[in-house]
């Protein structure tokens, strides 16, 4: 046995011991986790605040009443949300209340923006699952066929898919969508929220920048996999070059994949504002849409704060399953990678 092959073998004994500092690294990631939503939840508010406009004054606009509304019940409906405060006192208010769960009243519709995120959720929630979905078959297929194609042309071909792919807005993916299969071949519904044939296009729309990103990795690490001693060996035992890439080189090269995975799971999300709104759904994009529209500054930050807590809470569970799938990441006594 070899020296190289000893290392492994006396690395992959301790991995499974457990003597990996797991708990450092979570409590580690936990406090970065920390600075990542404070940061998201502080920029998103002071952007909304370099807009020139009053949330109250677009409420009321808003509502077609068409009423005469006196000044005192303007500056009464300000100091009920802490709009007659300062823009740092505004966002000290809401943060400390959000620390202690409270993320506060819509402007527009007057209801708790926990319940209007709850009530949203079950709608984008299966468009995302399924988009991920759709974007890892896609995305794995295309890295398959760029790494097991033989002609030149044709390689080239499917490893300038991602590129592509990542190139294109999402939105002119949906009219396309739109266009072909529920206008000119009327298979999907156009618009709604009716049933799984409403979700397929909205899907396909939003799985097109995370089926680039998948593919463009794995197309990566399948490239370097092919390159390494054992698969040269394999092809060497006589085994075709599909043999080696699906049984030997697909299986090292899944932990970048999974990695990826936890990012593009937070563009799933942000991008379903253009996606619903493409297809006219309902969920948590029109919701957001429609407070950036009114300005309503706590649903808004409510949208941000759930957004950042789901974006830290994937991305640490795929890097954890990364760790746990790669004996080749080490962690040193700080929980740092080394």
């Amino acid at each position: 046995m070899s020296q190289n092959t000893q290392t492994s073998s006396a690395y992959a004994i301790r991995v499974r011991a457990g003597r990996r500092p797991y708990g450092a690294y979570v409590r580690r990631r936990l406090v970065n986790s920390v600075f990542v939503v404070l940061g998201a939840y502080t920029l998103g508010f002071f952007i909304l605040f370099l807009l020139p406009s009053d949330p109250v004054a677009i409420m009321l606009d808003g509502s077609g009443s068409g009423l005469y509304v006196a000044p005192e019940q303007l500056e009464q409906l300000r100091e009920r949300y802490n709009l007659d405060r300062s823009v740092v006192e505004q966002y000290l208010i809401q943060l400390f209340s959000a620390v202690r769960g409270d993320i506060g009243y819509s402007i527009q519709f007057n209801e708790p923006v926990t319940d209007l995120i709850l009530r949203a959720l079950p709608a984008t929630l299966p468009l995302a699952l399924l988009a991920g979905f759709v974007a890892l078959v896609v995305g794995s297929a295309v890295a398959l066929a760029a790494q097991g194609a033989r002609a030149s042309w044709l390689r080239t071909l499917f490893e300038s898919l991602p590129a592509l792919g990542a190139s294109v807005p999402v939105f002119w993916v949906g009219l396309l969508l739109l266009q072909f299969f529920a206008f000119r071949f009327p298979i999907f519904p156009p618009i709604g929220n009716d049933g799984w044939r409403a979700l397929v296009l909205p899907a396909l729309a939003l799985s097109v920048p995370s089926a680039a990103a998948i593919a463009q990795v794995f197309s990566a690490s399948l490239s370097v996999a092919l390159a390494q001693p054992y698969c040269k060996y394999a092809k060497a035992k006589g085994c075709t070059h599909w043999q080696v890439l699906v049984r030997y080189a697909a299986k090292n090269a899944l932990p970048p994949v999974i990695g990826i995975l936890g990012v593009t799971a937070g563009g799933l999300l942000t991008g379903s504002v253009v996606t619903e709104t493409v297809f006219t759904r309902e969920g948590l994009g029109r919701l957001t849409e429609n407070a950036v529209t009114f300005q309503d500054i706590p649903v808004v930050q409510g949208i941000v704060l759930f957004c950042a807590l789901v974006f830290v809470a994937v991305t640490l569970i795929a890097d954890l399953a990364v760790l746990a799938l790669d004996p080749r990441v080490s962690l040193d006594a700080k929980g740092s990678r080394a």
